[in-house]
């Protein structure tokens, strides 16, 4: 049963995690037990769901459970697997560049607790997966939450990490609050928490658009849908590398699992939760490219771009949404497929590109893009991964990100060509949407690794930095390698992805455009090959010949210096001042003085309104009033007691006057 293979992963991971904090008085011996069993259980677990999609297994298991809610009922399906293989392919490469990258704490900070708790992360994820029932489903995405916390505070000792730490926990709760009472509404039509009553029962047509908004607000708040994405630019820069690669790779994708899983107990959808799910996508995916390109800090411009792609994402759950609600089995198929298999990409490109990341910061202390620079001829490996991730994450062949948005693309054409009325005229908002989102993204993109990796060293940290290790650069090859590999080989990952899509609106009709997709891919990928061959013979016909190098030229300027290149700031102003009415941008400066000036000073920064302006503060004011409730605490037992004793006599008036309806 392959139900037994995810077992042993997870049991892999679980003894990982109680044997590195048994190990806790050795840094390096508790991670390396740590990460090994990580590994190995992320392998062992990889395996498992591959063979599950070939062979389309359906398991279930149940064991009873000794609380007066719920049972342990645990099963696999192809959606399940899928999302497995997410899971598995992209913490075991996290697992392995974290292994590298803890070492460098070794002695300075206690090691123990974030190898143990990396291990409750994945081990959470899995369980939330493959849980079939409400209540084990919430301990699941409570455990999830907590481990993550405990990891974003890694670094406890910096204000702006606890700070960072706290909004993620409060965003993680008021999501989870939503689905508390998802899944009380769906218990109480179906008179169970078991996810398999939940589908049999159905629900009225008021009752599943309320749970689908709930759904949307409570998956949506981990996956950083816009406006609750207010965690994300503040979470991803505080915690670790490997961690900001794990948590944006795979665990805000437990978002978009929870809300696909969602779909499949609602019965047919509606048409308009098709047309939200592409205007929020839109909003989402837009707004955030719009201030990944305004960012200074490399960490939280990555964090920004997740959610340009989480609205890239819900493009395809809306097409997909509006194809089984107009019977329309082609774009059902299209815009899930475009969805999931963005989900996969994205776990392995921004994992990459955290990882790259991490090993400039690694290398150079500077978190800042303006102070970075020259970095290509120091860290050549780092440089072509990070290449490599920022050409995909920009969609372009013959990479894995160009294959995804392609599936959507076409999603989209189909349904403005085959749809009717507003229907179409939704499918065709994703065609423009997703143009700008692309055009901004290589900008962006352009921009981080121009200023990073070209030009002439800012600092002497950066003149100075090398690549890392082996144990954090064959992690980022292995990445780079399975992004290639999925764009030049689109239908093998195909073959994988259509059972999990049947699984949500049973359409598994074969993509007729899958060779035209192989096509392109390799052609980009022959041309590839071909330039650089000629750089190749360019080389050699040059070695025997005097090459010079000089300074770029300047304005006629005599002596230029690493000050005068082009700073993010300088290459993005452009691009965000047609969008300034839906930005945040603050301009600080002071200008030259006198006939001979001796100092200016120009910064920009751009803010988030959504977040800075209506979701905090609005948040700060509830917890506030909140706040006053706090007069029932008076630590006295008594009191507690007197307490438990209404509610008991308030639940026995209510059940007695036949309040509990069945």
């Amino acid at each position: 049963m392959m139900l037994d293979w995810i077992g042993w992963a997870s049991g892999l991971l679980a003894t990982g995690s109680v044997i590195a904090l048994l190990a806790r008085r050795s840094d390096r011996v508790a991670l390396a037990l740590g990460s090994g069993t990580a590994i190995a259980g992320c392998v062992l677990g990889a395996v498992g769901s591959v063979i599950a999609l070939l062979v389309q297994s359906r398991e279930s298991v149940v064991v009873p459970w000794a609380l007066p809610l719920g049972q342990i009922h645990l099963a696999l399906d192809p959606l399940a697997s899928f999302f497995l293989l997410c899971i598995f392919a992209v913490s075991g490469l996290t697992a392995a560049y974290g292994w590298g990258y803890l070492k460098t704490y070794a002695g300075h900070r206690p090691i123990a607790p974030a190898a143990a708790l990396f291990n409750v992360l994945v081990a959470s994820m899995v369980l939330l997966v493959i849980a079939r029932d409400g209540v084990l489903f919430l301990v699941a995405w409570e455990a999830m939450s907590i481990a993550s916390f405990f990891l974003v505070t890694f670094d406890d000792d910096q204000e702006v990490v606890r700070r960072a730490g706290m909004t993620y926990l409060i965003a993680s709760h008021l999501g989870a609050a939503c689905l508390f009472i998802l899944f009380a509404i769906l218990s109480g039509e179906s008179a169970s928490f078991d996810f398999d009553r939940f589908g049999a029962a159905g629900a009225p047509a008021g009752t599943a658009s309320l749970c689908f908004l709930l759904a949307m607000f409570g998956f949506g708040t981990k996956a950083g849908f816009w406006p609750v994405h207010v965690w994300l630019p503040d979470a991803h820069p505080a915690a670790p590398s490997h961690v900001s690669a794990l948590m944006s790779g795979v665990m805000i994708k437990m978002g978009i699992y929870g809300l696909l899983r969602t779909l499949t107990f609602l019965g047919p959808p509606e048409a308009w939760w098709g047309t939200l799910l592409i205007i929020l996508g839109a909003v989402t995916g837009i707004l955030g490219v719009l201030h990944a390109l305004g960012q200074h800090q490399l960490k939280r411009l990555l964090a920004y771009s997740s959610v340009e792609n989480i609205g890239i994402t819900a493009f395809g759950i809306g097409l997909g949404v509006l194809g089984q609600n107009r019977g329309d089995p082609t774009l059902a198929f299209l815009g899930y497929s475009g969805a999931l298999l963005h989900v996969l990409n994205h776990g392995l490109f921004k994992g990459l590109l955290f990882q790259g990341a991490g090993a400039v910061i690694h290398a150079t202390g500077a978190r800042d893009l303006d102070r970075l620079g020259g970095l290509s001829r120091r860290m050549p490996v780092t440089s072509l991964a990070f290449l490599v991730g920022s050409a995909a994450i920009c969609a372009l062949p013959p990479l894995n990100g160009f294959v995804s948005e392609w599936l959507v693309y076409i999603a989209a054409f189909h349904g403005a060509s085959n749809l009717s009325g507003p229907w179409a005229i939704s499918a065709l908002l994703v065609v423009p949407a997703l143009a700008l989102i692309g055009g901004l993204g290589v900008a962006c993109f352009t921009r981080a690794y121009g200023v990073m990796f070209l030009g002439e060293p800012r600092t002497a940290a950066s003149a100075g930095a090398r690549d890392p290790g082996v144990g954090m650069l064959v992690p980022m090859l292995l990445g780079a390698g399975l992004c290639l590999g999925i764009g030049i080989w689109p239908q093998g990952v195909l073959v994988l992805i259509s059972p999990a899509v049947a699984s949500i609106c049973g359409s598994s009709s074969p993509i007729e455009f899958a060779g035209a997709l192989t096509a392109v891919t390799r052609v980009a990928a022959a041309l590839i090959l071909v330039t650089a061959g000629i750089a190749v013979i360019r080389h050699f016909l040059l070695r025997g010949r005097e090459v010079r190098k000089g300074t770029t030229w300047a304005c006629g300027y005599a002596a230029p210096t690493p000050r005068m290149q082009y700073t993010g700031a300088s290459f993005s102003q452009p691009l965000l001042a047609p969008f300034g009415a839906l930005l945040d941008i603050i301009v600080n400066q002071r200008g030259p003085k006198g006939y001979f000036p001796r100092e200016a000073a120009f910064e920009e920064r751009t803010g988030d309104p959504a977040g800075e302006r209506i979701v905090l503060p609005a948040t700060r004011h509830v917890l506030g009033l909140l706040s006053r409730i706090r007069v029932i605490q008076q630590g006295r037992v008594q009191l507690y007691l007197a307490y438990i004793f209404a509610t008991l006599v308030v639940l026995l008036l209510w059940q007695l006057s036949g309040g509990s309806g069945r």
